[in-house]
């Protein structure tokens, strides 16, 4: 099975901005102007020249893998894709790298403790208007705990790899659990320093 690592939903239309957060420069507190910069209008400082960049939000995808089995999530009705399931995930915090970020992203989302075992994949989302995350997908196997729901989840269970999932919130999680499952690659090592909740 061929990698996929671009994801489009129905409800992506190029073009569409993400609302700043920013109305007035958060240096010096003028009022921001449009300005163009590298072929786009950005918001821009007429004063001091901040110019604030509309950036993808990054974060951390996790296939958790025991026995033939993956954990999925069900989404709580306040998430994006409400009442569907996932692998557990969530967004890189400013002062976190992305595998302290997900062996946190687990315990919050399952109350399961897990070490990272590789790097599957890296996966651009373009899910709705303003809303386009990258994230790292990571192999991960459980060390201690019984999974149960926590944070954006109402429910954890595990599915055989072989299917059949129940209804899935994102392409990418469907694309990785069929590959990962029909290809069983290792994917790329990670840092042993930061790979277990004890490093954290």
């Amino acid at each position: 099975m061929q990698p996929k690592q671009v994801f489009f939903t129905e409800k992506w239309q190029a073009g569409i901005e993400k609302p700043t957060a920013f109305i007035y420069c958060p240096t010096c507190k003028t009022p921001l102007i449009s300005k163009e910069n590298g072929g786009k209008s950005r918001p821009t400082c007429p004063s001091c020249g901040f110019t604030y960049f509309q950036n993808p939000s990054t974060g951390v995808v996790v296939l958790i893998e025991d026995e033939g089995r993956v954990l999925l999530g069900k989404r709580t009705s306040a998430s994006f894709g409400a009442g569907k399931w996932c692998l557990p995930q969530g967004y890189i915090e400013f002062d976190d790298d992305f595998l302290t970020a997900a062996i946190r992203e687990v315990k919050e989302e399952t109350h399961l403790d897990v070490e990272i075992r590789t790097i599957l994949s890296v996966v651009s989302n373009f899910l709705a208007p303003g809303l386009h995350t990258l994230v790292v997908v990571v192999l991960a196997r459980v060390v201690a705990g019984e999974p149960h729901a926590g944070d954006d989840l109402d429910e954890v269970a595990w599915f055989p790899l072989t299917g059949p999932l129940p209804e899935i919130a994102f392409d990418a999680d469907q694309h990785i659990i069929e590959r990962y499952h029909q290809t069983r690659l290792d994917g790329a090592p990670v840092d042993p320093l930061f790979a277990s909740p004890k490093s954290t």
